[in-house]
């Protein structure tokens, strides 16, 4: 049987579904001592005094820490510096001083034999503050905003151009800070076993986790691991290590006892977020439908101590020609946590912005939405030039809209109505990068026909034991039932965060390279087996297939390789090698969408439902289409939640989140979610890297709140530019 590309279920399916997958905050241990934190009720200042005493006379209260009397940590802010975070600035350090940064930040840790304990003492703790002024709103903050020199380089003269431009667009885009909101609280189980710690971490990056404890508490590297075999999601919010693992190996390490620490819901929402951002778009085109200048200003807010920011502004120049462009990111530094990457990040907020724009040109055009992007289509990166390993962007519109009926779209707002609710088509495009990761990775052949595949990479939810598993059975020649897969553990061999849709791609190359090792060890042990019907074939003719090793000119020709390996005397074949990808730096590698929504609002009062999404994915070669289609579905719900539902609400004045919570802070839930339709279009890629792989989890999301926003516009006549489009911003 062929496992790649098919629909397969999730190999971890069952262990999820019964229970028997554990994660960060259940991992088994005896023993535990339970920690609390005590987050810090200003945005900016200093602590004056702490007073533990009232928590200390708890019964069942071991200790307190603060940045007066916890563990040594290190002193230097590179020590604190991690795989993806920011390069410039100095991260986050919890409990290093008395300096507030931020509303929620971590202040004390309140550890106890119960967990309910050490709650209860965590709200005795009392602090008073040096409050000093500060700064938590964008849009006042806007003009203080500093420029980075990362943006693609400009073309032309944008300037000039959009002034003599015979159709012009200028427009403000905003979106308000979001949060991840996994289902999963953050946790880390810190096991104390005589000097060494494992730790149970909720994180996208063992490796990073573990690198990043080694430095801060400076261990060596054999004495800490990091485990992550499951997690109930993520979204890019588990990227970066974040403070709950420093802080549990901070309390094991003062109580030389395994600690287990848990954040609340609410605690979650000072870690990591996506930046609010002002998109500023000025479009100058030709009567005929051809861009003549794109300006495109991102502005997002930052921390005080770090500057965060992700591609926001060059996304144009991947999908439209235009001979003039300038872009530029701006950065408000205010007195917020340091955001952090969410599913498809600068991607996610700029294409939005921009795709919004494209359906207002193409409005003062007079011109079809679809008809306006074909007609600035680009097939090469107009950033640098080159061309595309692949781009199947056309063939996206026309099975999208094929699907979703576009072609009886009526193109005046207002004219489509079912009963009393106005009905709306918008579509726009996505994009994202085809990226892909130098991996390590083991592959372990026992004699009875089971493999065993290792590497440190995790599964955030998305389908990485699946993929792992399909394409090793593939190529070891193996039923699916016959591969064990071994991940999230930081004693594997090694491997990147698992993030930016690279993932499939490059864990699914280390496999190809290693089981190529296998088949070649196999070849030699079946060769040397007595009258062996492959002793005259040719390595390159050679092949794993249905538990034995082939020749590929006759296939009736070969070897169980249980056979060859019991003649060989040999237990097992155990191969472990590292994949790297050449630099290619004369073909670009992105992937591609085209999104369709359909919206139905009450006329007279505002309500807002998405009925249908169809969302056509050129995305290289597919590996599962089961798992892969979930992913854009997950994606399409979360720009759903984007258009319509999803806002940190922050109180200037007091500088706190208002609704930190998942009850007040609004996602789409099952009643939100309608029909959504994928279709993945054919893109055999051969450039791109040697299995033809691109990846899904970010591109889903990219484009699909412009598609709904525009088909707002539609249905009802009015703009909303201001996330999330409620019903009074369209009532107002």
């Amino acid at each position: 049987m062929v496992y790649i590309g098919t629909p397969t279920s999730r190999v971890d399916g069952p262990a999820k579904v019964t229970g028997a997958a554990k994660y960060a905050g259940d991992a088994a241990a005896s023993g535990l001592a339970y920690g609390a934190v005590v987050t810090s009720a200003i945005p900016k200042g200093r602590i004056a005094t702490i007073d533990t005493g009232a928590a200390l006379r708890v019964a069942g209260v071991l200790d307190v820490l603060t940045h007066e009397n916890r563990p040594r940590m290190a002193r230097r802010a590179a020590a604190y510096k991690d795989d993806v975070g920011p390069e410039q600035g100095s991260p986050f350090r919890p409990l290093y001083d008395d300096t507030i940064m931020f509303s929620g930040q971590p202040i004390a840790l309140v550890l106890a034999e119960e967990w309910e304990i050490a709650r209860f003492a965590a709200s005795l703790v009392r602090v008073e503050y040096e409050a000093e002024p500060f700064a938590t709103d964008l849009r006042v903050e806007r003009e203080r905003a500093v420029a980075v020199d990362e943006p693609p380089k400009p073309r032309g003269n944008a300037d000039k151009a959009y002034a003599a431009a015979a159709i012009r667009h200028e427009a403000e885009y905003f979106i308000p800070i979001e949060h991840h909101n996994p289902m999963e609280l953050y946790a880390s189980t810190a096991l104390w076993e005589d000097g060494k710690l494992t730790i149970y971490d909720k994180t996208q990056g063992v490796l990073n986790v573990h690198n990043y404890l080694c430095s801060v508490f400076d261990m060596k590297p054999d004495k800490l691991r990091v485990l992550s075999p499951f997690m109930g999601g993520g979204f890019g919010s588990g990227l970066r290590p974040q403070y709950e693992a420093p802080l549990a190996v901070l309390a094991a390490r003062a109580l030389e006892r395994s600690v287990r620490l848990v954040l609340t819901r609410q605690q979650m929402y000072a870690l990591c977020y996506r930046p609010a951002t002002i998109e500023r778009l000025a479009l100058g085109a030709a009567p005929g439908g051809t861009l003549d200048s794109v300006s495109h200003e991102a502005i997002a807010v930052t921390s005080q101590y770090e500057d965060y920011f992700r591609n926001d502004t060059g996304w144009s120049g991947l999908l439209y020609k235009s001979p003039n462009a300038k872009y530029v990111h701006r950065l408000a530094r205010v007195d917020l946590p340091t955001p952090s990457d969410m599913r498809a990040p600068g991607a996610t907020t700029g294409v939005y912005g921009l795709e919004c724009a494209m359906d207002e040109l193409a409005v003062a055009l007079k011109i079809d939405p679809i008809a306006l992007r074909l007609r600035c289509y680009s097939d090469r990166d107009q950033h640098d030039d080159i061309p595309y390993t692949s781009k199947q962007l056309r063939k996206c519109y026309r099975q999208g809209a094929a699907a979703f009926g576009w072609d009886r779209r009526n193109p005046k707002p207002r004219s489509m109505r079912d009963g009393s609710e106005l009905v709306g088509w918008g579509m726009a495009t996505g994009v994202w990068e085809a990226l892909q990761m130098d991996t390590a990775l083991r592959i372990v052949l026992t004699a009875n026909g089971h493999a065993e595949v290792s590497c440190a990479f995790s599964d955030i939810g998305t389908g990485t034991y699946t993929i792992v598993a399909q394409v090793a059975a593939d190529l070891l020649g193996l039923p699916l039932e016959a591969v064990t897969v071994r991940l999230g553990d930081s004693t594997l061999p090694q491997a990147p965060v698992e993030g930016g849709s690279w993932t499939a791609a490059s864990v699914s190359h280390a496999i190809a390279k290693t089981a190529d090792e296998i088949r070649k060890e196999l070849w030699r042990l079946a060769k040397a087996m007595p009258n062996s019907p492959l002793g005259a074939c040719r390595l390159e003719d050679i092949a794993l297939a249905d538990g034995r090793i082939i020749d590929k000119t006759d296939s009736g020709r070969g070897v169980a390789m249980t056979d060859a390996m019991r003649h060989g005397r040999r237990d097992r074949l155990e191969h472990e090698t590292t994949n790297s990808f050449a630099e290619d730096d004369k073909h670009a590698r992105n992937t591609h969408s085209a999104i369709f929504a359909e919206v139905k609002v009450d006329e007279e009062l505002g309500v807002i439902r998405v009925t249908r999404v169809v969302n056509a994915v050129a995305a290289g070669r597919i590996l599962n289409t089961k798992t892969a289609r979930s992913q854009i579905m997950g994606g399409v719900v979360g720009g759903i939640g984007m258009a319509l539902h999803e806002e940190t609400l922050i109180d200037h004045t007091l500088g706190r989140m208002m609704n930190a919570n998942i009850a007040e802070y609004h996602v789409p839930v099952n009643a939100d979610v309608h029909d959504i339709e994928v279709i993945f279009v054919d893109e055999p890629d051969e450039l791109v890297n040697p299995l033809g792989i691109k990846g899904v989890g970010e591109i889903g999301i990219v484009g699909t709140a412009a598609a709904i926003a525009n088909a707002v516009y539609h249905a009802t006549g009015k703009r909303v530019r201001d996330l999330p489009i409620t019903l009074d911003k369209l009532l107002g």
